[in-house]
């Protein structure tokens, strides 16, 4: 049954309970074994050991293991006791990783966590015929519960009684205003859930007046737990980096096993000895696999998100960072996140005047006047804490209260000097609200509400005039209200609606609207201008959407504004079709919303999702990137969030995104000097192994090289500061590869680079001492140092005199530390394990001269215009 559609009785004898007595303990004993709790499932989450086993399916991992696995049985078979060094050295670097992967993964999913704790703790139910409070979890299907303001709305329900009630939905379906509810209503079948007003919601609250309802839906069957069970559905996609990085981890995999295919063949056709084959096969899988990699990647992305906490952004999964910086559309909601989720007093008109006139805090006389009405007749109040504002009531009163206080009518004063005497609280049928109070000694009636019904009931006032003004104001989506009033002769003592609310005299109309955040037009003007599009959906009416839409600069001439029910009709080829059309999305439900993102993955673009409320929570988890309000946001959409913004400002996502943009080029400078380096020792031991039939370098030698001596400038060039004009670049396409823009080939280069000058070390130092240990010292030597040098050529694709060759302090001081840990097992009993000896000075000089070879060059390739930016 469609219960908005059916009458209240209807919906009774559906469900089989009674108004008078509720449904009976058996009933809702068997009802709950049918139905089960009233509450929702919880997702199984990974345990540490899962995601611990989970942090080895890395190509480039699995090879090493294989790799220590083979030496450690050749150091058994053997009985060599240096052998074990090796695997023991590979082993412990592997699973240094694995544990560093597990502490930065992201923590359990929380997000059905934070809707089952929406859920309210207890319900005022009718069963056996008394009223009686019990679990929540407890309700069924059937039971009739008793509602008030302030209450948690504890499951789906109809309603069967109601008096001026309304519910706070906003985190349901986006509304910044409650919504008015009434009994009686029945609604069309297919009415968005923002315009089921016969219904009350689970997770919602009352904000005014009070019900009965008849329970319709529990636990997942409510439209919270169809929320839970989109969430459950989508599952967490990889982004964009790691997609790029497990590529690049098979690519490596495959390289370094064709390598050692090709050493082995070789090898054996020229008569050496297996087992030293397979040593040198080895080597060469270690030379080809940077294994810091995984590591140093988040490493830098972790310091990207210290530094994006100072930002007011908090990550909760730390590729979240860069693909934040890649986003090409932002899908926004607007309430609170665009808006200040606070409806404001902007306009007012008294009859007679020309035009609306501004609210501000010296308006005229006769604005004055109908804000010191207005506020008279209404029930809320604004209070002043530590200079902050907190708004106790209905937002539309509030609004209309906080308007006279700025003018020096604050409430209380009021109150006193005009006290009231009566009143007849709003009604959803009647439109209006009353009050009598007593002013300057006359008895006076003061209403408001709706135009159209105040009109009909006013016997003096420009009313043509007034509709104009209503209708002009309407169109820049503000909410009007009239205010109207007459004097009496004395205070009834039952007040009637019929009698009080007749033959007023009109006042003027007053306008309010949810107004845009200050900062957000200029962030969306720096969004536009970084590539990216910003796209509003909202749950609010689509003449309101558009009008703020349009004044943030989202919606621009051409764009379209559809509704929920206009998506509903359309087909994913439709909408394929028009989505980059559409700039504004309004009343919008959850489904619509995973629709629309998903929609923009289909043209490859990368979606951004921002939001606060419950109804955002599945398209924050469909998005690429989701970004939740930390302020106004609901714990559901912070759980399924990957960003949430501590300050709940638009701006902060476009310090967000320059941010990430940053990391990306980080972490691909960090990517070509690792790559770059390990492709030279790849051509270095290959062209070696061919030529001469020795490795210029030993495994260890190389372990140390890459984990070691490499890793601290790694992560120290991750920490370059971020480009000046990096959010006037457009955004990177979806399936743009890592190597693009020539990127790759530089990379390959340089690593022929690095295998030469190797190359020339080996032999260099073999033929002066005469021995194997020579040429792999100087080799060794030359490979490490020049490598450190060459972090300072990767800072950036300009000069390096240019930017300041020392600007990088983080650098500076990694450079010290790995040279250091190169003299270590250089000049010290170390170099025993390592294979190194010592060196004439002469072949020390050599190597000091070979060393800065790849700073001359770079720079030569930068000054002649071979090197340019890459994005």
């Amino acid at each position: 049954m469609i219960f908005h559609h059916e009458t209240g009785e209807t919906v009774m004898q559906e469900l089989a309970s009674s108004l008078s007595d509720g449904l009976s303990s058996s009933q809702a004993v068997q009802r709950k074994q049918q139905y089960g709790s009233n509450r929702l499932r919880e997702k199984k989450k990974k345990s540490n050991l899962r995601r611990f086993i989970d942090q080895f399916k890395d190509v480039m991992i699995l090879i090493l293991i294989a790799a220590a696995a083979v030496s450690f049985v050749i150091a058994c078979i053997e009985g060599d006791p240096e052998g074990f060094f090796e695997p023991v050295l590979i082993l412990l670097i592997v699973v240094l990783n694995a544990m560093m992967g597990v502490l930065q993964e992201s923590k359990a999913e929380k997000a059905l966590d934070a809707l089952k704790n929406l859920s309210a703790p207890h319900a005022r139910v009718l069963r056996d015929g008394k009223e009686t409070v019990i679990d929540a979890s407890e309700l069924v299907p059937g039971d009739i519960i008793r509602l008030e303001a302030g209450d948690f709305i504890p499951a789906d329900a109809r309603l069967i009684q109601s008096a001026s009630l309304k519910s706070e939905e906003s985190a349901l379906t986006g509304e910044s205003v409650p919504a008015e509810k009434d009994a009686q209503a029945v609604i069309a079948e297919d009415a968005p859930l923002g315009d089921r007003t016969n219904m009350v919601f689970s997770g919602c609250s009352i904000t005014y007046g009070t019900a009965t309802a008849v329970v319709t839906a529990t636990g997942m069957n409510t439209e919270m737990g169809n929320i839970a069970n989109l969430l459950e559905a989508e599952e967490e996609s990889m982004t964009p980096l790691q997609k790029k990085l497990a590529q690049l981890g098979k690519y490596l995999g495959i390289l370094a096993l064709a390598a050692c295919a090709i050493i082995f063949v070789v090898g054996i056709l020229n008569g050496i000895p297996s087992m030293e084959i397979f040593m040198t096969a080895v080597s060469l899988a270690v030379s080809a696999i940077p294994e810091g990699l995984p590591a140093i990647v988040t490493i830098v992305l972790s310091i990207g998100v210290q530094r994006m906490v100072s930002k007011n952004a908090i990550i909760r999964r730390l590729p979240a960072v860069e693909t934040l910086g890649s986003a090409s559309i932002i899908c926004s909601d607007k309430t609170g996140t665009l808006t200040q989720n606070r409806m404001t007093l902007t306009k007012a008109w008294l009859d007679g005047m020309d035009s609306p006139e501004d609210i501000s805090t010296d308006n005229s006389k006769e604005i004055k006047q109908l804000l010191r009405y207005g506020a008279l007749c209404c029930d809320g109040s604004v209070v002043f804490e530590n200079g902050q504002e907190q708004h106790v009531g209905d937002p539309t009163e509030t609004a209309i209260i906080l308007a006279a206080h700025k003018n020096g009518m604050p409430k209380n004063e009021l109150n006193r000097a005009c006290p009231r005497l009566a009143e007849i609280p709003f009604d959803s049928d009647r439109k209006l609200m009353s009050t009598i109070n007593k002013i300057d000694g006359r008895y006076v009636v003061i209403v408001k509400g709706a135009f159209d019904v105040m009109a009909s009931r006013c016997i003096s006032g420009n009313l043509e005039a007034a509709q104009r003004i209503t209708e002009q104001l309407s169109a820049s989506a503000l909410r009007v209200l009239a205010v109207a009033y007459k004097e009496i002769d004395c205070v009834p003592a039952v007040p009637i609606p019929e009698e009080l609310e007749s033959r007023l005299i009109f006042l003027g109309l007053v306008g309010m609207i949810d107004p845009p955040r200050p900062e957000a037009q200029k962030a969306v003007g720096v969004c536009r201008k970084a590539g990216i599009k910003p796209v509003m959906i909202t749950g609010d009416h689509v003449v309101t959407a558009t009008a703020i839409a349009r004044e943030l600069g989202i919606f621009q001439d051409g764009d379209r504004a559809v509704t929920g029910t206009e998506l509903d009709a359309m087909s994913e080829t439709e909408l394929d079709a028009q989505v980059e059309h559409i700039s504004v999305y309004a009343r919008v439900s959850p489904e619509n919303k995973i629709r629309i993102v998903k929609a923009w993955q289909r043209k490859d673009q990368i979606v951004s999702m921002t939001g606060d409320g419950v109804n955002d929570a599945p398209a924050l988890k469909a998005a690429d990137i989701g970004c939740a309000m930390g302020i106004t946001g609901t714990d559901v959409a912070k759980g399924a969030a990957d960003i949430t913004l501590t300050d709940d400002n638009f701006a902060t996502i476009v310090d967000a995104v320059r941010e990430g943009r940053g990391i990306y080029a980080n972490i691909k400078k960090v990517v070509g000097f690792l790559l770059g380096t390990n492709i030279g020792e790849v051509i270095a031991v290959f062209a070696a192994m061919l030529l001469w039939h020795r490795s210029p370098l030993l495994s260890m030698q190389l372990l140390w090289t890459n984990l070691v001596t490499d890793s601290l400038p790694a992560i120290a060039l991750g920490m370059e500061a971020v480009e000046s004009d990096v959010m006037d670049q457009k955004p990177r396409p979806k399936n743009e590869s890592l190597f693009a823009h020539g990127f790759g080939v530089r990379i390959v280069l340089q690593g022929v680079l690095f295998g030469a000058l190797c190359l020339l070390a080996f032999h260099i130092g073999q033929t002066v001492t005469g021995e194997l240990a020579g040429g792999q010292t100087l080799a060794f030597l030359v490979l490490s140092l020049s490598q450190v040098i060459q972090a300072f050529n990767m800072r950036s694709e300009h000069s390096l005199f240019r930017i300041g060759v020392f600007r990088n302090r983080r650098l500076n001081q990694a450079a010290l530390v790995s040279i250091v840990l190169v003299a270590l097992v250089l000049f010290t009993p170390l170099s025993i394990p390592f294979g190194l000896v010592r060196l004439p000075v002469s072949l020390y000089l050599i190597g000091l001269v070979l060393i800065f070879v790849p700073v001359a060059v770079m720079e030569f390739s930068k000054a002649c215009g071979l090197i340019r930016h890459s994005h």
